[in-house]
């Protein structure tokens, strides 16, 4: 499956965005998504996953409250939204996609797949 991550760019302390994954090539339902960023100097870290049929996620400890995760299995995208966005925040971010997950919680593999990041920049 090949994915495409957009959405990402410059916004200020406080202030929101939405991330879009779209994916192709294969049967998305099929696969947990999960998010993932990397910031400067960083190891790369999880942020967000979410079950085959949206009904379950999960989130790293400093993304709860703020961000929301979700999919459109019709439309084979995931989407994280991002509120009360803070410096720390500022990363590339990537989705990811593996079929042999359980989920909602990405813990990724040689099977994972991984879109191009996007990147996302909070001034202060």
């Amino acid at each position: 499956v090949q994915l495409q991550a957009s959405g990402g760019g410059l916004v200020q302390v406080g202030g929101s965005l939405g991330l879009s994954c779209a994916a192709s090539g294969g049967t998305f339902r099929d696969y947990v998504m999960g998010w993932f960023r990397q910031a400067p100097g960083k190891e790369r870290e999880f942020v967000a996953g979410i079950s085959r049929g949206g009904g379950s996620t999960d989130y790293a400890d400093s993304a709860k409250g703020r961000f929301t995760i979700w999919r459109h299995n019709a439309k084979n995208t995931v989407y994280l939204q991002m509120h009360s966005l803070r410096p720390e925040d500022t990363a590339v971010y990537y989705c990811a996609a593996d079929r042999y997950l359980r989920g909602p919680r990405f813990f990724p593999s040689d099977n994972s797949y991984w879109g191009q990041g996007t990147l996302v920049t909070v001034s202060s």
